[in-house]
Order: C-alpha cells, then sequence, then structure tokens
C-alpha cells in the first residue's frame, strides 16, 4: 500500500508541514524507519526521530519547530495505532462453519461468525455476529460471546460465561476455570464446588495465558473497557472496575472489588476480600495487603504512598555505613571506658 503524506495527515486528523506529495508505504519505529516510511516521536525522542531516515513523522501538535516533513497531532501515539492498522491489516478470515468444528445442541451462531478447524462449542451456546473464533477454541455449554470479538486460538471459554461485545481473548487463556475454593476438614482439602460463572464486558481483552476464575456462586466480573496482559491471574468473585489495566503477572486474590481506571503493573498483587478505589496506580512488585481509596499512588510491599517507599528505600541503603559508624562509636566508647 502506499499513500500521499496529505492523505495520512486527513485519516489522522493532523497539521501537515512539508511535501504533501510524500509517498508513504509503511509505519514503523524510529530505528527501523526508512525513506518512505513514517513514525512517531514523542518527548524525549523529537531529536532521534529528526535525525532518522524516515520519510515523516507524527509529533505532538504543541512543537512548533521540526526539521522534517511532519503531521501534529493531539495524540501521537493514536494516530500511530491508525496507521499500523492501515498499512498492516488483520488476516482476512472468511465467515462460516469449518467442517472439522463440533457443534453441540441449540447452538446460536449469529451473522458472517467465523468458526475456524476443531473448535468445540458446547450445547446451548450462542456466538454473536462477526466473532471470530480460531482453531482449537472451546466455548463451554450455556456460555454466550457477544458481537465482533475475536477469540485466538487454544482459547478456552467454560460453561456458563458470559462475554461482551468486541471481546478480545489472547492464545492460551482460560475464561472461567474453577476458582481456588477448598474446605479442610480433618487435614483433608475438600473441593468446594465453584458455581458462579466469569462476565466479561464489553471491549474487554484478556492476554496470553491468563487466567479468570469463575466465582463460587454469582459472578468473576471485568468491567468494561478493562485491559488485562499475559500471565495474570483474577481470582474467583472478583469485581475488576471498568477501565482498568493489569500487567503481567499480576495476581488478584478472591473477593477483591476494584474501581474504575486502576493500574496495576508488573508482578503486583493483593490479599483476598479487600477494596481498592478509583484511580490509583500501583507500582512494579507491589504488594497490597488492605483497603485503598481512591487516586493514590502506591508501591513497595506492603504497598504504600509512593512518596513513602521511596524515602524508605533511599534510607535503606544508608543502613550499610549507619552500621559502620556505630560499630566505631562502640569502639571508642570501649576505649573511653578502659580509660
Amino acid at each position: 500500500m502506499q499513500i500521499k503524506l496529505n492523505d495520512i495527515a486527513a485519516r489522522v486528523g493532523g497539521r501537515l508541514q512539508g511535501d504533501g506529495e510524500i509517498i508513504i508505504s509503511g509505519a514503523t519505529n524510529i530505528e527501523e524507519a526508512g525513506s518512505s516510511q513514517i513514525t512517531f516521536a514523542v518527548p524525549p525522542h523529537l531529536e532521534k526521530a529528526a535525525e532518522s531516515a524516515a520519510a515523516a513523522v507524527i509529533i505532538p501538535e504543541n512543537i512548533e519547530h521540526f526539521p522534517k516533513a511532519c503531521i501534529r497531532v493531539a495524540n501521537p501515539r493514536e494516530a500511530f495505532s491508525i496507521l499500523l492498522g492501515l498499512f498492516t491489516p488483520p488476516p482476512e478470515v472468511t465467515p462460516g462453519i469449518h467442517p472439522t468444528a463440533v457443534i453441540g445442541k441449540n447452538v446460536v451462531i449469529g451473522q458472517d461468525a467465523a468458526i475456524m478447524a476443531h473448535v468445540v462449542i458446547a450445547d446451548n451456546a450462542r456466538i454473536g455476529d462477526h466473532t471470530i473464533l480460531y482453531p482449537h477454541t472451546f466455548i463451554g455449554q450455556d456460555t454466550v460471546v457477544g458481537e465482533d470479538c475475536l477469540i485466538h486460538p487454544s482459547v478456552t471459554v467454560r460453561e456458563r460465561c458470559r462475554l461482551g461485545d468486541r471481546v478480545i481473548i489472547n492464545s492460551g487463556a482460560v475464561i472461567g476455570s474453577d476458582g481456588f475454593g477448598f474446605v479442610t476438614v480433618q487435614g483433608i482439602h475438600k473441593k468446594v464446588p465453584q458455581v458462579g460463572n466469569v462476565v466479561l464486558e464489553d471491549d474487554v481483552e484478556i492476554g496470553a495465558n491468563t487466567a479468570v476464575d469463575r466465582a463460587t456462586t454469582g459472578s468473576t466480573i471485568v468491567r468494561r473497557g478493562t485491559k488485562v496482559d499475559n500471565l495474570v491471574h483474577i481470582a474467583h468473585n472478583d469485581d475488576i472496575g471498568e477501565n482498568c489495566l493489569l500487567v503481567a503477572q499480576t495476581g488478584i486474590s478472591g473477593s477483591v472489588k476494584v474501581g474504575k481506571n486502576v493500574t496495576f503493573a508488573g508482578q503486583s498483587g493483593t490479599v483476598g476480600h479487600i477494596t481498592i478505589g478509583s484511580n490509583c496506580v500501583f507500582a512494579a512488585r507491589s504488594g497490597v495487603i488492605g483497603n485503598v481509596p481512591d487516586n493514590v499512588f502506591y508501591a513497595g510491599f506492603p504497598a504504600r504512598p509512593h512518596k513513602e517507599w521511596l524515602r524508605g528505600e533511599a534510607s535503606a541503603g544508608k543502613v550499610p555505613d549507619l552500621l559502620k559508624r556505630v560499630k566505631e562509636l562502640e569502639q571508642k566508647l570501649a576505649k573511653l571506658e578502659e580509660s
């Protein structure tokens, strides 16, 4: 595909500087961009982009001077994502049911859905319009999958789960696995039946090899617009709010309620049965052990305000010198006592 730069500016709603007749054949990163490609840059990478071989650069609209053909936009990352989809569209999928798919009784499959090879759909399931089920996906009994969903290969969505519209589930994820529920009787761990389900609301994305456990009773819920990275565990009866971000290797224990717009950075985690407010950020490897109010930035274990954690980490680095100084003072004191 080849597109003129002025046409690209129109597509992303940007303000063009330079020759609009430049032909662009692709979009890529600063390091790899060539003389017919476009990239994007935000501070502090503007100088690097200006010196690159890229034909043009998407930059923030408040940048006044730039020595290369550019398109100024409010959000360069968003504009660049549009171009990535333009120059590298997703693979074309032909609607229909592959002959090797196994379809149960009373299954409803929507218009223009694609059911690929070796998919298994159990009895009474419903698949929405334009949804794609890639090979080796399993959809359990009485499960509902909404419209325009994209279920990648080897995904399991177990019985009675509910997926909204435009849900994306990446390969290897398991939705509706049993929650970790046991009762110990005379030293023996007996399984508590997990009879609830999982609800993924509209526009949720689940990463590869992530597990979202079904509730013991009721529902484990991931609310609208939340994005979950690879290798994340969401335990039974959790309620994850709208537009949250859960980054790789995060673990949310059971019966945790999370507000809106909360970010859990990599390898962060919680104890169970707590409530976390909205608009919170937890730095990488944070350990949340109690209820958290709205609008906080926490770090460390146990998780505490970020500035407090920084002071503690800075102080911890001084401990070896402090111990050495105390030892020297003790030696001086001992000599004074001897004299």
